[in-house]
């Protein structure tokens, strides 16, 4: 197992998944297979979830995600 984190957003979280863990052919999310969901949060609109992305892959996101979510 890697010691790795994934922060994106998507429309379609089971094709999301399905890409990082199957169907991707290169890249960094399958150098790191396979990848395990530990946390979502559905936001109204693209630029919220967006906001919170850039929250997340911030060092105080990052900490906040080992500290609480892992």
């Amino acid at each position: 197992p890697f010691d790795r984190l994934y922060i994106g957003f998507t429309s379609n979280l089971k094709a999301r998944m399905l890409s990082h863990n199957v169907l991707g052919k290169k890249g960094y999310t399958k150098r790191y297979r396979p990848w395990t969901l530990i946390h979502t949060e559905t936001f109204q609109t693209k630029q919220e979830a967006m906001k919170r992305e850039k929250e997340l892959k911030s060092g105080s996101g990052r900490e906040y995600i080992r500290n609480h979510l892992l």
